[in-house]
């Protein structure tokens, strides 16, 4: 599990190019620093997601989004959580609400600066290569909608879109 954040600044990704024509990108407009956040949760069983955005990062934010997980979205059976070291994971309030489901959640702490560890980093550049690389929007709440509906794609089976985790050990 991890978060990513969106803004009206497109990630830049090395794309095809007719010869002698140049792509152009334009840039944000200035003063337009907007954000969101996306909390998620790669099930490697099933190559599916969960998530939620939020306007905020931060420890109240990602107690949410255990709840939505752990209450909600797997209340029973046995789970494991790989994560990294940032603050707000690993602050008294988060600890606490992960003491809660203790009996039923292992979880994994990266070392630190080994976010590349985490398999759902290569699922935020696949999502962020598909709904957002290249692609300037006016709105964040645009690159948001962009980015929600690959969340969904990734969630339907018969989507040829679906980002998949190479299982062979």
């Amino acid at each position: 599990m991890d978060e990513t954040t969106l803004s009206l600044d497109p990630p830049l990704r090395a794309c095809w190019m007719k010869i002698g024509q140049q792509k152009r990108i334009p840039a944000t407009r200035p003063g337009s620093k907007q954000h969101r956040h996306i909390f998620a949760a790669y099930n490697w069983c099933k190559d599916t997601v969960t998530w939620t955005s939020a306007e905020r990062k931060n420890s109240a934010t990602f107690i949410s989004f255990l709840e939505e997980l752990l209450v909600k979205r797997y209340p029973n059976g046995r789970i494991v959580l790989v994560m990294e070291n940032a603050s707000y994971h690993k602050n008294a309030s988060v600890l606490a609400a992960l003491s809660l489901f203790e009996h039923r959640v292992m979880v994994i702490w990266l070392p630190p600066y080994s976010s590349d560890l985490n398999p759902i980093e290569r699922f935020w550049r696949y999502l962020k290569d598909l709904a957002c690389a290249n692609k300037l929007e006016d709105s964040i709440e645009d690159v948001l909608k962009s980015t929600v509906k690959i969340l969904n794609e990734q969630n339907n089976p018969a989507s040829t879109l679906r980002f998949h985790v190479s299982k062979n050990l």
